[in-house]
């Protein structure tokens, strides 16, 4: 497989650049899904613009959490990725929305999942993380909760844009034909991972999910440890692909266990992605982040959105 980088960074220098040691540094990715046959410069430049945002918050003083919140909203009102604004649609032709946190130092973690009035579900899992002592909220559920916290109604009509419309007009013709299973298609997420000066870390992942997925449906993306994970003393983790073999491996958990064991982030992420195609025959890839500040990602389709920012650097730099 081979990529489109930003600039002139070559794949062998990436590769020494995710190994680089030192915090403050963020890492995201805008799903597996990424369409190998679109122009990637605007993918690029919005992968590029969340990394820097996290990593803005690092520099101010934020937490690891506020940081890879702050880049997974970015990428959630970018319509180009599959999550906020812009998410795919399920067969009913609504926007369904899953997305969850966790925090390395704590354990803290906090997900929803089937929202539709909430432009940002990651803002809403983080109060489920912060304000409540459970984990997960969903559907109506999560929506009334995100109201006492003073999260604004947002109208589903304008989470949905012109393009996944066409998209679903389509697909929902040939489900008349060939049924809705045959059409479901895989597309991505997006997420993020950030470690902070002192190796502590945190992930956020969000999702609209699975193209014409039934009305309900959860994936891997608001799970603890399927799609996003986090530990100080192992690495923070956030996958993209599909959702439903990366529930069955575990795949978040998995590649942080790889970096407790001793194996850098870049190769805990290749592990995990292989873990995923040996065991459950998935597609997908992710993201890591170590305690260490180094950085790993990995992927087995034709193209994953992302990106890394670390301080002392002009900019972000990005692939897809």
């Amino acid at each position: 497989m081979s990529s489109h980088f930003a600039g002139d960074v070559t794949q062998a220098e990436f590769d020494s650049l995710l190994d680089q040691k030192g915090g403050p540094a963020v890492i995201i990715h805008g799903g597996a899904g990424t369409d190998p046959d679109v122009d990637p410069t605007p993918i690029l430049a919005g992968a590029r613009a969340a990394a820097e945002a996290g990593l803005k918050v690092l520099l101010a003083g934020g937490s690891a959490l506020d940081a890879a919140q702050a880049a997974a909203v970015v990428l959630e009102d970018d319509p180009q990725f599959n999550a906020g604004t812009g998410a795919a649609l399920t067969s009913e032709g609504d926007a369904e929305l899953d997305a969850s946190c966790m925090d390395g130092t704590t354990l803290r973690g906090g997900g929803v999942a089937c929202v539709r009035t909430i432009k940002n579900p990651i803002i809403a899992a983080r109060h489920v993380c912060d304000g409540t002592p459970h984990v997960l909220m969903v559907g109506q559920g999560a929506e009334a909760f995100a109201r006492e916290c003073g999260i604004p109604v947002y109208p589903n009509a304008l989470l949905v844009t012109a393009k996944q419309r066409a998209r679903w007009e389509e697909l929902h013709k040939l489900a008349q034909i060939e049924g809705a299973d045959s059409v479901r298609k895989k597309l991505g997420t997006i997420g993020a991972c950030a470690v902070d000066a002192k190796g502590r870390v945190a992930a956020c992942t969000s999702t609209g999910g699975t193209v014409y997925k039934r009305p309900g449906r959860g994936g891997d993306t608001p799970i603890l440890g399927a799609g996003t994970f986090a530990d100080d003393h192992e690495a923070a983790a956030s996958s993209t692909g599909v959702g439903e073999a990366i529930l069955k491996v575990q795949m978040a958990r998995a590649a942080c266990v790889y970096v407790g064991q001793g194996k850098s982030p870049r190769v805990a992420a290749q592990d995990a992605v292989a873990l995923l195609k040996e065991r459950a025959q998935g597609d997908g890839g992710i993201i890591v982040a170590g305690p260490d500040g180094r950085l790993g990602w990995a992927h087995n389709t034709p193209r994953m959105a992302r990106a890394i920012a670390r301080a002392g650097w002009a900019k972000a730099l990005a692939a897809v």
